[in-house]
């Protein structure tokens, strides 16, 4: 698959396909006599990988860590392993904040919906 497909079925910017793989995190894609970037299967899984991660807050240099790891083979399983444990703990620490954010506003909205049927606000620690 030409750049251009794997942008449009992936709705990422060509820009942003060459800057993973230009940063190191993706493998180096595969390129035809003429240049051009081949995209396989494997490509594919490496780049919904990255921008699941991506869209979940974790690090870029996590990932080109992560890479590292990989292309160095099965030595690397533990700290792989590892790696992935440390940040889904970060995870999910970011998921409890979000959390009691989020009660904090579902409160304060239930305050305000009441505000807003009777005209008036009562005293409210803000």
């Amino acid at each position: 698959m030409t750049i251009k497909e794997v942008s449009e079925i992936l709705k990422i910017s060509q820009d942003t396909l060459r800057y993973y793989e230009k940063i190191g995190m993706i493998p180096p894609v595969k390129r035809t006599v003429g240049g051009i970037r081949n995209y396989q299967e494997e490509d594919i899984g490496w780049i919904q990988l990255v921008t699941c991660m991506r869209n979940a807050g974790l690090p870029i240099k996590v990932m080109i860590d992560y890479l590292n790891l990989y292309q160095q083979g099965d030595s690397t399983i533990q700290a792989r392993y590892n790696l992935l444990k440390e940040q889904r703990e970060k995870l999910l620490e970011q998921r409890k904040q979000i959390d009691e954010t989020l009660e904090k506003l579902n409160y304060k909205i239930a305050r305000y919906e009441v505000a807003v049927e009777t005209g008036k606000l009562t005293w409210d620690k803000e």
